[in-house]
């Protein structure tokens, strides 16, 4: 009996030992904090804006063959699209798209005489430093390259009976700000100069042909909405 105590003593006290690590292993796993590792979200490079653009004119311009003439151009309000494309946070390339009309009149020895219309496709392109340390708000510079073509042009009629405005390359400058609401959706204010120049030439009343040169150089303010991707 004593030899059969002693058997399930011994027998107990080696579960009791066998049972300590694999307990104090599992405590030991129980407080130890588990960590993943973070979501990153992926990057869009697109960004879109849709504006109200207004398009200031310098009424400023000639006719070779009428001395002390002047011209200028109306101003003009018309929606206008913007796509953006990051190639880094910082560095974009945007190209705006939109079409507007303008009429032509004379000043100086021409004042009072209607030229003519036209309507103006003014693609511009633009490459971009966006500042990234200032939360919400994004300002940015640029600088770039207009073309415009010039199309569904119509002379006055009466002295002027043909008008036509030749496409033209032009520089363009730029300094704007996004602030963002979230993430997406934010609001745009946008600036431009372009030193837009395109030549002229018509033909008078009589048949008498006439050159000059339509000094456009517009300002291009816009505000609207952005939406990055």
């Amino acid at each position: 009996m004593t030899k059969f105590l002693t058997a399930v003593s011994a027998l107990a006290m080696a579960a009791a030992l066998n049972g300590l690590p694999s307990s104090a292993f599992a405590a030991d796993l129980s407080a130890k904090p588990i960590y993943k590792a973070p979501v990153v979200e992926a990057w869009n490079p697109w960004m879109i804006r849709l504006r109200a653009l207004g398009v200031v004119t310098r009424d400023s311009g000639y006719v070779d063959q009428v001395a002390g003439s002047g011209l200028k151009t109306t101003d003009t309000l018309v929606p206008e699209l913007d796509i953006s494309y990051f190639f880094t946070k910082n560095i974009a390339a945007e190209l705006i798209l939109g079409v507007t009309k303008h009429s032509v009149s004379g000043t100086g020895t021409l004042a009072n005489v209607d030229v003519g219309k036209a309507w103006l496709l003014p693609p511009t392109l633009t490459l971009q430093y966006h500042f990234t340390e200032f939360g919400a708000f994004k300002p940015y510079v640029g600088a770039g390259v207009n073309y415009t073509f010039f199309f569904s042009q119509k002379a006055a009629g009466g002295t002027v009976i043909e008008s036509h405005l030749k496409d033209s390359f032009a520089p363009a400058v730029q300094v704007g700000f996004d602030y963002m609401f979230d993430k997406h959706w934010g609001w745009n204010v946008d600036v431009k100069k372009l030193w837009l120049r395109p030549e002229w030439n018509g033909t008078l009343a009589g048949g008498t042909p006439v050159t000059g040169k339509v000094n456009l150089d517009p300002w291009l303010v816009a505000t609207g909405i952005t939406y990055k991707f």
